[in-house]
C-alpha cells in the first residue's frame, strides 16, 4: 500500500477504533497517509510481506480540515492493558518522518474496552475527599519551598507551619528526592512526625506528599517505606520516570494517594506546532491511575491559557470507561487573592497548591497558610478578598505585596 492508500475520507469510524487527532504540516494526502502508514502496519515502500488479513489493520485517515487531520486504528493493532505499546505507534516513529515538518498529537478517543483495560486511579475524587474528610470545599496544598537544599529539621519546620496554618496537602518539589542533606527515610520519619502533631493541634486531615521518583526499584521501595510508616500520599514525577514504570507503580496496588507531577511536560507540549498536547497526557495519567495531577491554572506564572487547561480538567472528570475521576491541581505562582477566580473557574473540586504565595508572606509560612484558608473561606461566601482583608491582618497584608 502507498502512503494515499491510507487515506478515505469516506470511512466511518466504529465504536472500537481508536481515533487520534493530530495538527499537521504540511497537510497533503501523501503526508497525512504517512502518518497513519507508519503508525501502523504500513513502511516507505511496498512490500511482498504484507498480506491481505493484514491490510485489514491498517489505520485510515478519514478527516482532513485546515490542518487538522483524524485517524482511526482498528484496536487489534494494540495490546490491552499497554501504553508504552499504544504510544509507540500513535506517538511514535511519526514525529521524525521527512513528510511532514511538525506535527502535534492533540486528542484522542478510545473504545470502552482499551480504556477499562488499564486500572485507572484507585482513589479518584471521591476517595481523596473520604480519605482525607474535606468534604465541600477547595483542598489547600503548598510546595515546600525553597525547593531543594533545605536540610531536614528545616523542612519539617515549614511543613509543619504550613498544616498548622490551614493547609491540608503539603508537598516536596520535584527535584526533591534523597540528597545528602535531606535524605528521603530521615524526611518522611520526621515529616510524618509533624503531620501527626498537626492533625491533633488542629482537628484536621492532614497530608504529606514525598516524593518517590526514582528508577523503578527504589520507587516501589519508596512507596512501601511510606506506606510502612503510616503515610496517606506519594509523589511522583510521571514524565520522567515514564509510563512503564508508573504503570508498574501503580500495579503494585499501594493503599497510597499518587500525586502526579508532570515536570518536563512542557518539552512535549508548549510548542503549539509539535509534539503531544497536556490534554492527551492527562487520559493517559488518568488510564494509568494516578490520583490527582498538575494541571495549570490559566493564570498565575504558566504559559498555559484558560481554554487549554478546561479542557485538561474536563478530561479528568468526564466519563471515562469505569475508570474514576482525578482531582485537578492549580499551581504556578498562586497566591490569595487569586483564589475567588480560581474557584469560579474550577468549582470545589480542585486543589489549590500555593508555593510562593504561602512562604512569601511577609510574616511568614504559618500566617501565609492562614491568609489562603482565608482566602477560600471568603470566596465560599461570596465576599471579597478586599473586603475580607479588613477584619484579617493576614489577607491585608498580601494586599500590598500581590495583585491579581
Amino acid at each position: 500500500m502507498k502512503y494515499e492508500d491510507y487515506v478515505d475520507l469516506k470511512y466511518e469510524p466504529s465504536k472500537t477504533d481508536v481515533v487520534c487527532e493530530y495538527l499537521i504540516y504540511p497537510l497533503t494526502k501523501r503526508a497525512a497517509g504517512a502518518v497513519a502508514a507508519e503508525s501502523s502496519i504500513g513502511t516507505w515502500t511496498e512490500t511482498f510481506t504484507t498480506k491481505p488479513y493484514v491490510e485489514k489493520l491498517a489505520a485510515t485517515v478519514f478527516w482532513m480540515k485546515g490542518n487538522k487531520i483524524k485517524i482511526a486504528y482498528p484496536l487489534e493493532l494494540f495490546e490491552e492493558g499497554n501504553l508504552p505499546n499504544f504510544l509507540s505507534s500513535v506517538a511514535g516513529n511519526i514525529f521524525g518522518m521527512k513528510e511532514i515538518k511538525s506535527l502535534k498529537l492533540v486528542d484522542m478517543r478510545l473504545p470502552k474496552k482499551l480504556i477499562n483495560s488499564f486500572r485507572g486511579p484507585k482513589f479518584g475524587i471521591e476517595g481523596i475527599r473520604k480519605r482525607m474528610k474535606v468534604k465541600k470545599r477547595p483542598f489547600l496544598g503548598t510546595i515546600i519551598k525553597p525547593k531543594i537544599g533545605l536540610k531536614t529539621k528545616e523542612h519539617v519546620k515549614v511543613a509543619y507551619e504550613a498544616w498548622v496554618g490551614g493547609c491540608d496537602l503539603v508537598k516536596d518539589d520535584e527535584n526533591l528526592a534523597s540528597q545528602k542533606f535531606n535524605e528521603f527515610e530521615k524526611r518522611l520519619i520526621k515529616t510524618l512526625e509533624a503531620k501527626d502533631k498537626a492533625e491533633e493541634e488542629t482537628g484536621e486531615r492532614k497530608g504529606y506528599i514525598i516524593n518517590v521518583t526514582a528508577d523503578l526499584v527504589r520507587m516501589i521501595e519508596r512507596a512501601q517505606m511510606v506506606e510502612d510508616y503510616g503515610g496517606k500520599y506519594i509523589m511522583v514525577d510521571v514524565i520522567t520516570v515514564g509510563w512503564s514504570a508508573l504503570q508498574t507503580l501503580r500495579d503494585q496496588d499501594f493503599n497510597l494517594i499518587i500525586h502526579a507531577h508532570r515536570a518536563g511536560y512542557a518539552a512535549f507540549s508548549r510548542n503549539p506546532f509539535h509534539g503531544i498536547s497536556m490534554k492527551v497526557i492527562a487520559k493517559l495519567c488518568r488510564l494509568v491511575g494516578v490520583d490527582q495531577l498538575h494541571v495549570g491554572a490559566g493564570i498565575g506564572k504558566m504559559f498555559e491559557k484558560k481554554e487549554e487547561v478546561e479542557e485538561n480538567c474536563k478530561v479528568l472528570k468526564e466519563k471515562f470507561g469505569n475508570l474514576k475521576k482525578v482531582l485537578p491541581i492549580a499551581s504556578g505562582g498562586l497566591h490569595p487573592l487569586l483564589v475567588p477566580e480560581l474557584i469560579e473557574f474550577f468549582g470545589k473540586d480542585f486543589v489549590i497548591q500555593a508555593g510562593g504565595g504561602i512562604h512569601g508572606h511577609p510574616s511568614g509560612t504559618l500566617v501565609g497558610a492562614r491568609a489562603m484558608r482565608l482566602a477560600i473561606e471568603a470566596s465560599l461566601k461570596g465576599i471579597k478578598i478586599e473586603e475580607y482583608a479588613k477584619k484579617h491582618e493576614e489577607l491585608k497584608e498580601c494586599l500590598k505585596i500581590w495583585k491579581k
